[in-house]
């Protein structure tokens, strides 16, 4: 089923009373970060965290009597999930989710709260769509696609009529790629309410299944590695989301890990903002200086979710920090008697770096029974600052390695 502009602006009345119309403002300090006029679509204020809901909310309120009845299905493992059991139980429709195993305990727990019935099975998502195919069949439920389904695909193409009317003069639109969906329903919008703009998609290196697919002309399967970005982790886009992105994404670019991690914490620092890795994604592709032709332009970003895992948030958080040349770690070789210590602690004041951490390591310091080794994590402004400690270091007779 092909997806037009007018099923567009029909989801856009569909789901008027049922999902929030996020805002859109300027962000001054990102701005100055990246040399562009910065706008961020906020769709992680959406009740449950995501742009899903548009598309979910779109699917179930087309549902007829019957389908209502019985309910519907799919298989996800994070916000798709959260979006179907939410809506389902505002309109009253029964939702079953097959996660896989590996599915965050958290986001387990915020879709039986909203009365789903959840159905863990499987290593991975292909497992747990088999699965949820079967007992769509067996139970006569309706299956609804995450980023596939026309319904889903227009649903989210109300955030690009959105943007058209709160920056009518947006040069680029920066959206993530996971399984199409949300940047084909964008595309079609922008085409019909914002055409000269430059659509510009964003996906993960770990899981760049769009930018294989417009090399081989068609979908092809790319198993996704470990990655902050873990709502884009999909193996392959979407049949019809990529029919229909491929007409109007202008510019694709993948992102490692580090720039991720940057843009999260950016975001955190510069926006207040909590953000998962797919929805920093936009931000990650700009710092990444991969769009050096938007300087000076006006930009919008879709920070589509802020789902992110807080069990890793920490770990993420200091990650960030060593690619970002605030968090330094070293070895150093001391006198092991009285005052070697403090002379280091010493020259590290006096670079003006902050102790986090020193273990000492006596048993693989070497033959010299006087010295020591110490591993040094320190706190510095930048990579500038770091490389003027290890100068300092030098100056004073302290072997270090980093």
């Amino acid at each position: 089923m092909k997806v037009t502009i007018a099923d567009i602006l029909a989801a856009r009345a569909r789901i008027a009373d049922h999902v929030f119309a996020t805002p859109c403002p300027e962000s001054t300090a990102l701005s100055e970060l990246c040399g562009a006029t910065i706008f961020c679509k906020l769709e992680y204020l959406q009740r449950t965290g995501s742009f899903k809901e548009r598309g979910a909310a779109n699917a179930l309120l087309q549902l007829g009597a019957d389908r209502r009845r019985r309910g519907v299905i799919a298989a996800s493992a994070g916000n798709h999930a959260l979006a179907l059991a939410f809506h389902g139980q505002r309109l009253g429709i029964p939702v079953t989710v097959v996660m896989p195993r590996f599915a965050p305990l958290i986001k387990q727990a915020r879709c039986r709260r909203y009365h789903a019935e959840i159905v863990l099975l499987g290593e991975d998502f292909a497992a747990a769509k088999a699965h949820a195919d079967e007992l769509a069949a067996e139970r006569g439920l309706t299956y609804v696609h995450g980023y596939d389904d026309p319904a889903i695909i227009a649903g989210q193409g109300v955030i690009g009529l959105e943007i058209a009317e709160q920056v009518p003069d947006a040069d680029a639109v920066i959206v993530p790629i996971g399984g199409g969906g949300l940047i084909a329903g964008i595309g079609l919008a922008l085409e019909h309410a914002l055409p000269n703009a430059e659509l510009i998609g964003v996906e993960p290196d770990h899981a760049a299944k769009y930018t294989a697919a417009l090399a081989a002309g068609h979908c092809v399967v790319v198993p996704p590695q470990p990655t902050l970005a873990d709502g884009l982790a999909i193996a392959r886009v979407g049949e019809n989301a990529f029919d229909i992105a491929k007409t109007c994404v202008d510019r694709v670019v993948t992102v490692d890990e580090q720039s991720l991690a940057l843009a999260i914490v950016r975001l955190m620092e510069m926006e207040k903002s909590v953000v998962e890795g797919a929805g920093a994604a936009p931000l990650a592709a700009l710092i990444s200086g991969q769009l050096p032709h938007l300087a000076g332009k006006r930009v919008v970003l879709a920070l589509c979710g802020g789902n992110i895992d807080l069990a890793i948030l920490s770990r993420l958080i200091e990650t960030a920090l060593v690619a970002d040349g605030r968090l330094t770690r070293f070895s150093a070789v001391i006198s092991d008697r009285p005052g070697g210590l403090a002379r280091l602690a010493t020259v590290l004041a006096d670079a003006g770096a902050s102790i986090k951490e020193i273990a000492h390591d006596r048993a693989f310091a070497g033959p010299d029974v006087t010295a020591v080794r110490v591993v040094c994590t320190v706190e510095t402004r930048d990579h500038a600052h770091a490389e003027e400690l290890f100068a300092r270091l030098a100056a004073c007779g302290i072997r270090h390695a980093r």
